[in-house]
């Protein structure tokens, strides 16, 4: 692939050395893709000059996926690992129970508020910059999540966590526009959900465990430092990736009307609504489970842990399998188009089980419903991601930013929907789902054009 921007930009942010112009007439470099899925510079260089070896460039890889991993998987150990304490909480502050739901509100809020903000800046000064701002005062407001008195100055602070830990999601997916393009790039957002996916199942566990040890307070303490951890590796390790000439040097005003011409590129909204919708089906699961799976089908806490485990490990499996197999392979619009197609037909069958039209239906036929719906969120979720930011190379921030405000605020809308009529039918989850994911195909199909070919997909925006 020529300059696809993989080779070029990862030389540069492993800092590989530099070989002058007369020298490189001796020296050929190549991009080899490594189990981590980051490419490896493999350099041969002319005699008698020095070169970086091939395993310092795969370990440095590694580790910057590794890094990109954990940055976006603070968010949801945030929300996930606090869900355990929250009837400890209610009691401890002397508030009720739905006043303490609003802790977990202003988080959700500030991650999907902060992305808008997070990401133009990472546009303007760089990524490391507003990364580092971030995760400092993510620390700061987690610290003091942890001393808080009372239940207001609580949900304030974990809105200011929220709107500061956003900068973890936004500016990882624009450090991954920088450093890739095309195929590359949609291998690494594969492997990168093997990394933060791992967060939601492993997070309420995690929760439970140190409630064992101490209070809830100390799920805090435990978040700061991870906090403290992921801020020093990210200084120490996570170099710059956009370089000082492709950053934009205007104010407020051209970051908001860059995001208004992203959102009139049509190609690129489709792929952000499309995505968001898919996402929203993926949130009615996770909203509306633990009674669906407990309450109707009478599921023990621990069956109900066991499924959502599954569920989980089969969304990563089929995110690696999008990643190792199906990229360079598939196009990454049939690729996509099929994750939609059986996530929607997946959510037909569960809103016709959940309904009564095969009579009776016991736990396992819904279990293997929603164990289908959520594996084929691993072909969704990372091609409509790839496929709208190959069309932002010149504003990966911002653009990051508009995918992920899109998928919360889409997915945070779904989820009440689905107790709308109470705990005991899951028919408002399955409704909930079928919307949801036919409307991500007509958005696919109308919007992105699908039919049109790869050069359709790949044509970038150019900024007015």
């Amino acid at each position: 692939m020529p300059d696809s921007g993989a080779s070029r930009a990862q030389q540069e942010h492993e800092h590989i050395p530099t070989i002058s112009k007369g020298a490189a007439l001796g020296a050929q470099a190549t991009a080899t893709p490594t189990a981590a899925g980051v490419p490896a510079i493999s350099t041969t260089i002319a005699p008698g000059l020095p070169g970086a070896p091939t395993t310092t460039a795969r370990r440095a890889g590694l580790l910057v996926t590794l890094v990109l991993g954990g940055l976006t998987a603070l968010p949801p150990l945030s929300m996930d690992m606090y869900l355990p304490a929250l009837p400890e909480v209610t009691d401890a502050l002397h508030a009720p129970a739905a006043t303490v739901q609003l802790t977990l509100t202003a988080c959700l809020t500030g991650m999907a508020l902060g992305q808008l903000v997070v990401g133009p800046m990472s546009d303007r000064w760089g990524r490391r910059t507003p990364l580092l701002l971030g995760m400092v005062v993510y620390v700061l407001a987690t610290a003091i999540c942890a001393v808080a008195p009372t239940a207001e100055l609580l949900i304030g602070f974990r809105l200011l966590q929220g709107l500061a830990g956003a900068a973890g999601i936004v500016i990882s997916r624009a450090v991954v526009r920088d450093l890739y393009d095309g195929d590359e790039m949609a291998r690494f957002f594969s492997t990168l959900m093997l990394i933060s996916g791992v967060a939601p199942v492993v997070a309420p566990v995690i929760g439970g465990q140190v409630l064992q040890f101490t209070d809830w307070r100390g799920i805090f303490v435990v978040l700061t430092l991870v906090g403290v951890l992921l801020t020093l590796v990210v200084w120490k390790w996570l170099h710059e990736t956009l370089p000082a000439e492709q950053r934009h040097t205007g104010g407020v005003g051209d970051a908001l009307r860059t995001m208004r011409g992203l959102l009139a590129d049509r190609v690129f909204t489709g792929y952000m609504i499309a995505g968001s919708l898919a996402f929203a089906a993926l949130f009615a699961y996770v909203s509306a489970s633990p009674f669906v799976v407990q309450e109707i089908y009478g599921a023990s806490p621990q069956t109900f842990s066991l499924l959502f485990g599954i569920n989980s490990i089969g969304l990563i499996a089929v995110g690696q399998i999008n990643g190792k197999l199906l990229v360079g392979r598939v196009s990454l619009d049939k690729a996509l188009g099929l994750g939609l197609a059986v996530i929607s037909v997946a959510a037909v069958a569960l809103l016709l089980m959940t309904s009564g039209v095969f009579g009776e239906v016991g736990l396992v036929p819904v279990a293997v419903g929603l164990f289908v719906l959520m594996s084929a969120m691993g072909l969704a979720m990372p091609n409509t991601n790839t496929q709208a930011l190959m069309r932002t190379r010149h504003a990966a921030g911002s653009a990051s930013a508009l995918l992920g405000t899109s998928q919360f605020l889409i997915g945070a809308i779904a989820s009440p929907l689905v107790g709308i009529a109470g705990e005991k039918t899951a028919v408002p989850m399955a409704v909930v789902q079928v919307v949801c994911a036919l409307a991500a195909v007509v958005c696919f199909l109308l919007l992105c054009r699908p039919w049109q070919g790869p050069g359709a997909a790949r044509e970038t925006y150019a900024e007015g």
